[in-house]
């Protein structure tokens, strides 16, 4: 039933019925004469004052009366009324209750004049069937917004408020849910950038979660101050209010809206936002049920419509408290400057809540790789000059940097947007920066980095001589610990595990049936050893050759590495670096790094030797048994047999 018929078909012509049927059936004329919205109806003393205290006191005075315009439901419901006088029955709906519970209250057609009068008729008609329905109760809370002073002071826009509330609280919790109907949260927009469509389309999954966020603000914000009175968890609550920020401040198909229609959207939003702003939950509870992108984007409609007051407080000191659960991507790009100082503000806020102890969690180092990275996406920007780049670098204290690796990426990027910095410059902006604290690949980029000032890629260097020196040694460390030969008897790094792993995947370890049958097995206490099959003779000269093929390769290995450093030593480094860097070359020592080749090719050819002389074992012994020839003493290259 639509708007139109909010008072019934006909209303005034079944008045103008019943006034002339009660004057023939009372022998009566109409002897009062009322004035409603520009309307003259002649109606009888005798009902009007039998039901309405507002008629019984106007008429000791004067027939005549007027109504003022601010009638609540105008000619309308005042028609609808006097034929309740008269002795109709009305015929009450969603659309016409409030206005006729409304005009009765003005009329004050109450008990005390009249034993189930218009105020009874239509309260029990709100609360036995409008209260009890989710439908009809929308309709009457919108119907609210027409006769909002008087909807409030009769209790109705209250009443349906909690009774909407309570229901959404049962829809929340009901046990009987489908299983294909998830419960309300934002699961999905974790670790993703903010996306208008992405959260409409989790709101659509929940039909009544469409026609509470398209409620009035003050009506939402109700219901949601409601629910968590009732007790409702804040992670289906808060959900809601993304929802309906989600619909009404950030989607741009809603301003286009309003604009089309002539209303100013710029208004609208602000004083929505305002509002939703004050329904957010404190930063502690809502790390867990709204993304920080939100407050990321709610930030940045708020710098678009230029509030700087209590709003941009509030939303940065709540997206201080979930920073370390960010991501680059939700960061504010600057357009205008104010996004950069907004950054700022942010990272300055989370600072100082983690030296007053308010940290959400121990996440520094997460925090300081996320501003690099935002140095990074930031640094390509021609009006940031060396000196205020310094200041952002600065922003984030360099003992939670535990990697320089993306501190790196933004001074490359900046060098590289600012090409015309003079060598002093670039020793002031490249400072900060540790190669000790740099990656191997990304020091390697460093190193051939032409960009960087000379001295900070003599650090690489020096730093990258130390990886490469440590690489041989793991290295060396994985073989010798995998054929259980010259056994230093420590267990082996994880990194020389790795080594192990990737350069030589060998399944070949001796066991202990080997051991007792005269090999050479591993005793060694707190060390699992592996038991596997015999290794056949075919088994045995694949292992050899394994061997010979990495021999092979530590000798060209150490072929380049002889070329390398008479290279760098004479021409190339001579001639990149001139005599600043002479005397940091002639430190490094690569006769340490040809040691280390040495010994491993030497564990090599031992290891290979010993292969074969493992399968003379076996050749020998099967002879010996096959035989009644007396065991001698023999030694064999790399085994013993008896």
């Amino acid at each position: 039933m639509d708007s139109t018929s909010s008072t019934g078909p006909n209303s005034g012509d079944l008045l103008r019925r019943r006034i002339l049927s009660w004057s023939k059936e009372k022998s009566e004329p109409a002897s009062v004469q009322v004035h409603v919205d520009g309307k003259i109806l002649h109606l009888h003393e005798a009902p009007l004052v039998s039901k309405s205290g507002f008629f019984r006191k106007a008429l000791s005075s004067s027939p005549e009366i007027e109504i003022p315009n601010t009638f609540p439901g105008g000619l309308q419901a005042f028609e609808m009324a006097m034929l309740f006088i008269y002795g109709a029955s009305l015929p009450l709906n969603p659309f016409n209750v409030l206005a006729l519970r409304c005009a009765a209250g003005f009329l004050e057609m109450t008990e005390d004049y009249s034993a189930g009068n218009l105020c009874e008729q239509s309260d029990l008609y709100l609360n036995q069937v409008v209260l009890q329905s989710w439908d009809d109760t929308l309709v009457v809370l919108q119907k609210c917004r027409a006769l909002l002073s008087w909807s409030e002071e009769l209790l109705v826009t209250s009443r349906c408020i909690e009774s909407l509330a309570f229901m959404v609280c049962m829809e929340i919790l009901d046990p009987e849910r489908e299983p294909e109907c998830p419960l309300l949260n934002l699961r999905a927009m974790a670790g993703r950038p903010w996306c208008c469509e992405a959260v409409r389309e989790i709101a659509e999954q929940h039909s009544w979660v469409n026609e509470i966020i398209a409620l009035p603000f003050d009506f939402f914000g109700r219901i949601i101050r409601s629910l968590r009175k009732q007790g409702v968890k804040e992670k289906h609550v808060s959900p809601l209010v993304v929802f309906y920020a989600n619909k009404w401040v950030l989607s741009k198909k809603t301003h286009e809206y309003w604009e089309s229609n002539g209303i100013s959207a710029h208004t609208k939003v602000t004083e929505i936002l305002r509002g939703l702003i004050g329904l957010l939950p404190p930063g502690e509870k809502s790390c867990r049920v709204i993304p920080i992108g939100f407050y990321f984007a709610m930030i940045s409609r708020c710098i678009s419509l230029g509030l700087s007051d209590e709003c941009m407080e509030s939303l940065e000191e709540k997206a201080s408290s979930l920073l370390p659960l960010a991501r680059a991507e939700d960061f504010l790009l600057p357009a205008s400057g104010v996004e950069l100082k907004v950054m700022e503000r942010i990272f300055s806020l989370h600072e100082a809540s983690k030296n007053c102890g308010y940290s959400m969690m121990n996440t520094e180092s997460r925090v300081a790789e996320l501003w690099d990275r935002y140095l990074s996406s930031i640094a390509v920007n021609s009006e940031i000059g060396v000196e205020r780049f310094v200041e952002l670098i600065e922003k984030v204290p360099m003992a939670d940097r535990e990697t320089h690796d993306h501190l790196y990426a933004a001074m490359s990027a900046f060098l590289q947007e600012h090409s015309n910095l003079s060598s002093e410059e670039k020793a002031v902006l490249c400072r900060y920066l540790n190669c000790q604290k740099l990656s191997q690949p990304v020091c390697i980029q460093a190193v051939q980095n032409e960009l960087m000032p000379l001295r900070l890629i003599v650090k690489a260097l020096s730093v990258q001589q130390l990886h490469t020196h440590q690489a041989f040694k793991d290295f060396s460390e994985s073989f010798r610990y995998s054929q259980f030969v010259d056994f230093s008897g420590s267990l082996p790094s994880s990194k020389s595990q790795a080594l192990l792993n990737q350069y030589l995947e060998s399944p070949y370890q001796l066991t202990t049936e080997e051991e007792d049958n005269g090999g050479i097995g591993l005793a060694f206490k707190g060390l699992p050893i592996k038991k596997t099959p015999v290794l056949s003779k075919k088994e045995y000269e694949s292992a050899s050759f394994r061997i010979q093929i990495l021999e092979e390769e530590l000798m060209t290995l150490k072929t380049s590495l002889k070329q390398k450093g008479s290279d760098r030593n004479d021409s190339r480094m001579r001639r990149m670096r001139a005599r600043h860097v002479n005397s940091c070359v002639g430190s490094i020592v690569w006769a340490s790094q040809m040691k280390y080749v040495d010994r491993l090719l030497s564990k090599l050819r031992r290891m290979r030797m010993f292969g074969k002389g493992k399968n003379k074992i076996r050749q020998v012994s099967s002879g010996v048994e096959g035989s009644s020839v007396d065991c001698k003493s023999k030694t064999l290259k790399g085994g013993y047999v008896c």
